[in-house]
């Protein structure tokens, strides 16, 4: 990858992380999930370690939270708030002490002690205290000045307004989380998302009055600017606060050693539903301050804590009903709906059951009590089955043979491959027949690398379909908009604005459009395949009237699997009869020849293994790109195997046996000169 390709790619990740934590910090409005943003987080950081000309003022690595509110007045934290570094499992912990230990020239027998502290999803916040008074409070804001919310935290019951202690510091910051608890969320639910959100919306309202309304609770846990402490460690620190009058965690604990901080993660995440606060990892702190001093910081983080996050969160729900969701493809996918429950600030109402042979194995049926899991809290699945608490009458959930959409048969297709029927049970419908296919087949057909018309989201097709506007691709190209600007939601404006957008659609490259087609195992990669191999659409669609469609099996990249794809698809007359429409209304360019005189001229390579920072599909790109031909197998006519990690050891083998020259990645990359 180039240079320029490799900014453009970090700056579209830094914008993209810009709005997340507007909508986080700014609106209590998150996006995405706290796996979804640490993910992002990390492959960012990724690439600035890897490439040192990629900089922002907006890195991770450079800021935390967002800025302060035009709302309210920003004050400087007197010592920043800092974010944490990451931890997901036993590798992340013991590189961590490594570092540390490393840092302080200690060796591996040296006992380091943590003060291992669960992290509360809430919001956190800075008290300011000059002569045991409580005299500012401020939100994190970007970690250098947050918010004054003095008036909104000084509602708070759980934060001392008068510190009469003789050994309370001179001035201090107290530092902490505000939360709900979710026993008292119960009562608010309706107005907010999950806990998190209804504190956030709650400290930063402009009345005091509606703040104190809220049942706000305050955890401190550590201190910003200090002036008068004589306190060694933050295990004593904690000790402190709870007889300065401060509520800290019940379950922080003094732990040593990797082994016991993993102990005592495994215990906390197994007892974690029974806790009445949100809390999604455990942060784990050299307990020593003198050592924590020594230590410092990196960037923005401490190098003295990490937050263990946890890997999955999980909840109790009822199964209220089984519903089958149809896709694209015509596989039937079963959703279950479940009681709402809220899982790591997260409020789920739905859980995937995967496919017919997942409800059959775990015997799940409408009415159960169940565990649902967000795995890396993402996609809410069952994990399990209360059966001991299940009704008498339940019956076993029969799986629909017959398509719920048009009626269709449903069938499990026999996988050559692995000698047995496929887990998905599809409806055997391959046009536009069955409205649940087809309404997907029409979102799929407007979406980003298909047509990709602006404006044309997926809720706007379900809505042009419920109007009878829209029910095949070639109505896109005809829609009555006189008709539309009279719908609600719809202006001139408006339907002006999608006009433009489907006019200028239609101009479309050919593999754009054999994309579009839904066509199941075609997907742009294929697609490309196909469009430079017929390199026109006419010569494309002559060839599907031809009755030697497995002459296809020639091109490289496509096998038996696409080909009977494509048999299946274009056996069904709408679907053909929809591309002879189409080929009316667009302009359909030619597939792009490359340059017959790059530097891979009349050179064929093959890449097995996985190669560091750069796909497959990237690799057959750069080839092709340089008048090279990437192939699928390894014979007589390859001259060079392309190999990466864990290469398949037949094909090392064979390319040895017949003398074709094996590269590395470097070696591979200096042909295109580009340094790795």
């Amino acid at each position: 990858m180039n240079r320029k390709k490799i900014e453009s790619k970090y700056k579209k990740k830094i914008k993209i992380l810009i709005n997340y934590n507007k909508n986080y910090y700014d609106t209590s409005k998150p996006l995405v999930t706290d796996k979804e943003y640490d993910d992002l987080k990390k492959s960012i950081l990724i690439l600035e370690n890897k490439y040192s000309f990629l900089n922002s003022a907006s890195s991770p690595s450079k800021i935390v939270g967002f800025k302060p509110s035009k709302n309210f007045k920003k004050i400087s934290h007197r010592v920043p708030m800092l974010s944490l570094a990451n931890a997901f499992g036993r590798e992340d912990l013991v590189n961590f002490e490594k570092r540390i230990l490393n840092f302080l020239s200690k060796n591996s027998d040296f006992n380091l002690s943590y003060s291992a502290e669960p992290k509360i999803d809430g919001i956190s916040a800075s008290l300011i205290y000059k002569n045991g008074e409580f005299k500012i409070g401020l939100s994190r804001g970007d970690g250098k000045e947050g918010e004054d919310i003095t008036a909104n935290l000084a509602t708070i019951k759980d934060i001392p307004k008068k510190i009469v202690s003789k050994d309370f510091p001179e001035e201090i910051d107290i530092r902490g989380e505000v939360f709900i608890q979710n026993s008292d969320f119960e009562n608010l639910k309706e107005k907010f998302a999950n806990p998190r959100n209804a504190a956030s919306g709650s400290l930063r309202q402009k009345n005091p009055d509606d703040t104190k309304k809220i049942p706000l609770k305050f955890i401190a846990y550590t201190f910003g600017y200090k002036k008068g402490l004589k306190i060694k460690n933050q295990i004593d620190f904690l000790g402190k606060l709870n007889n300065w009058g401060f509520k800290t965690n019940p379950l922080n604990k003094l732990v040593t050693g990797v082994d016991n901080l993993l102990i005592n993660y495994t215990k906390i995440e197994k007892d974690r539903t029974k806790i009445d606060f949100d809390i999604d990892g455990i942060v784990y702190k050299i307990n020593n301050f003198d050592l924590q001093k020594r230590l410092g910081n990196v960037a923005n983080a401490p190098r003295w804590a990490i937050a263990h996050k946890f890997a999955s969160n999980k909840a109790i729900s009822n199964i209220l009903n089984i519903e089958i969701q149809i896709g694209r493809t015509g596989a039937l996918t079963p959703v279950a709906k479940i009681k709402p429950v809220n899982i790591g600030g997260v409020i789920v109402s739905n859980a995937t059951l995967h496919n017919e042979d997942e409800i059959d194995r775990k015997d799940i049926r409408i009415g159960d009590l169940v565990t649902i899991e967000r795995a890396g809290d993402v996609i809410p699945h069952i994990l399990s089955v209360d059966k001991a608490k299940r009704e008498t009458k339940s019956s076993k959930f029969i799986f629909p043979k017959k398509c719920p959409s048009c009626g269709s048969k449903t069938v499990k297709e026999f996988n050559n491959i692995t000698k047995k029927e496929d887990a998905v049970r599809r409806c055997s419908s391959e046009g536009y027949e069955c409205e649940k296919i087809a309404i997907e087949k029409l979102k799929h057909f407007v979406s980003k690398d298909a047509f990709n018309i602006e404006g044309f989201g997926k809720k706007i097709v379900e809505n042009f379909w419920k109007f009878n506007l829209l029910k095949s691709p070639q109505d896109i190209f005809k829609l009555d908009f006189k008709k539309i600007e009279n719908l609600e939601g719809w202006g001139k404006q408006s339907v002006e604005n999608l006009k433009y957008s489907i006019n200028q659609r239609k101009n479309i490259s050919l593999e754009r459009l054999i994309y579009s087609l839904g066509i199941r195992h075609i997907g742009l990669e294929n697609a490309k395949i196909l469009s430079k191999y017929f390199k026109s659409f006419s010569k494309f669609i002559s060839f599907l009237n031809n009755t030697r469609l497995d002459d296809i099996l020639n091109i490289d990249g496509i096998g038996e699997t696409q080909l009977n794809s494509i048999k299946n698809f274009f056996n069904n007359k709408v679907n053909f009869s929809i591309l002879k429409e189409l080929q009316k209304i667009l302009i359909i360019k030619d597939a792009v020849v490359k340059d017959e005189n790059g530097l891979l001229k009349e050179k064929t390579f093959m890449v097995t293994g996985k190669l560091n920072g750069i796909s497959r599909a990237e690799a057959k790109s750069l080839i092709e790109e340089n008048s090279g031909t990437s192939v699928s197998m390894v014979s007589k006519k390859l001259n060079y195997l392309i190999i990466g990690e864990k290469p398949t050891k037949k094909k090392v083998d064979m390319a040895k046996e017949l003398k074709i020259q094996i590269l590395d990645q470097t070696q591979f990359l200096k042909m295109l000169n580009i340094t790795s």
